[in-house]
């Protein structure tokens, strides 16, 4: 009786096991863009291959993210299995121990797929600490039509000045044409992440080789007066409040001649279910201004399992699937080559059918010609393009950003903005003892 009782008991349980009865749940953290909502649509894909596991996503505004997933990575408070961050939080939490190695990823996903520069990004000591889901770089994105009514051309390698000149003759505010759109919105992977990259290209720098703060010099003052100025004469209004997800509508709607940035919102402006100037879109890499730099960076939203959960098998399945060659074509057949995450690996470039997408050349020579090791035209003490790889960084740049942001929206003058910056980048830094 006890020995049918068992085989009974445990009949059941395999039955409970596979329809779902005691699968394991993992909970994902991930950020509100398109990329990752299409992920989300194509789950049943992972639970069809992986019975027994279910998935739960906690999907994030950009800058709400961020805090929540670094809040219970440094606690360890096991609220995520899987969370999505960036090229600027792997190497530090990997040192911190904070993360699982990935090191043991199976033959068949190819971590020498993965494009050396991203891969490296996500790289501690030899061990792989995040997969890539998607990497970008930034690039121009314009309106061929409006550039043709200004009577202009844009170049493959525009400057600043043409940028300018483009922006102020293509706006028309009276139907709602704007010529150019610009991240505004404070946060350190938000305005901060556009206005370091330009900056660089000005020959501005975060900090000089004794980590003394730079925004008291004449190339941040040249950056941040370019900047205000141009969105005032150019730009949308309330433009302080727009971030990527902004922008990104006001270009779809027709209502932008020009938006920088990232390189992965090329398939959302040239798909025509989302986008009415789909087939007006023409691309060019990030402006510069003559000194051997361009504005544009190098990220990649990655997947990493944090060092507090208790599902970590799970986990890199999960992980394994979501960055996986079979992910991509799993996208393409759904929603075409022009769909699939970008900028991750080595063969989706040297795939046929991809090749034939209008932007994959552009975002492979934006992402290559982005070196975080030498970011700025005088040397630095710190590696990174729109970021400093520092922890300190991102309470800084925060501030620093709220700052920027408010000479935007005309609260503040740019001279003060910059004061501003100056005086809590060296309190802060002299806190961490980078300085004395």
């Amino acid at each position: 009786m006890k020995t049918s009782m068992r085989a009974l008991l445990g009949a059941t349980a395999l039955s409970l096991l596979a329809t779902g009865g005691f699968a394991e749940t993992l909970t994902i953290a991930t950020v509100n863009n398109g990329d990752m909502i299409r992920m989300q649509k194509l789950t049943d894909d992972f639970t069809a291959k992986n019975p027994g596991i279910d998935v739960e996503w906690v999907t994030l505004e950009e800058n709400v993210l961020r805090q929540r997933v670094t809040t219970d990575v440094a606690t360890k408070g096991g609220q995520y299995d899987v969370m999505t961050i960036g090229t600027y939080e792997v190497p530090i939490w990997g040192k911190q121990g904070w993360l699982v190695s990935l090191n043991d990823l199976p033959a068949s996903y190819d971590v020498d797929d993965l494009l050396p520069a991203i891969r490296g990004g996500l790289t501690v000591d030899g061990e792989l600490y995040a997969s890539p889901f998607y990497g970008e770089s930034s690039m121009v994105m314009y309106r061929k039509d409006l550039m043709e009514k200004a009577g202009l051309e844009m170049p493959d390698a525009p400057t600043w000045t043409f940028i300018a000149d483009a922006a102020r003759k293509m706006t028309d505010k009276a139907n709602e044409v704007y010529g150019i759109c610009l991240r505004g919105k404070a946060g350190w992977g938000e305005n901060m992440a556009f206005l370091t990259a330009t900056a660089n290209s000005f020959g501005a720098s975060w900090f000089d080789m004794e980590w003394k703060p730079q925004f008291d010099g004449p190339e941040w003052k040249e950056t941040l007066n370019f900047y205000v100025n141009l969105m005032n004469d150019a730009g949308p209004p309330g433009a302080a409040n727009n971030g990527f997800n902004e922008n990104l509508s006001l270009f779809q709607t027709g209502k932008c001649g020009m938006w920088i940035d990232a390189t992965v919102a090329a398939s959302f402006v040239s798909n025509p279910k989302d986008s009415t100037v789909a087939d007006q879109v023409g691309y060019a890499l990030a402006p510069d201004n003559g000194l051997g730099k361009r504005g544009n960076w190098l990220w990649a939203w990655s997947l990493a399992i944090p060092a507090g959960t208790q599902k970590a098998d799970s986990a890199k399945k999960f992980v394994e699937w979501a960055t996986s060659k079979d992910y991509l074509a799993l996208v393409a057949a759904n929603e075409g080559w022009a769909n699939v995450p970008p900028g991750t690996r080595t063969s989706l470039y040297e795939n046929p059918e991809y090749q034939k997408v209008p932007f994959a050349k552009m975002t492979l020579d934006s992402i290559n010609s982005a070196d975080p090791t030498n970011p700025t035209v005088n040397p630095v003490p710190y590696v990174g393009v729109q970021f400093v790889a520092i922890p300190e960084f991102q309470g800084i740049a925060t501030s620093v950003g709220q700052q920027f942001s408010a000479a935007l929206a005309g609260t503040t003058s740019v001279d003060d903005a910059l004061a501003n910056a100056q005086a809590l980048a060296v309190r802060e830094m002299t806190k961490a003892g980078y300085i004395k």
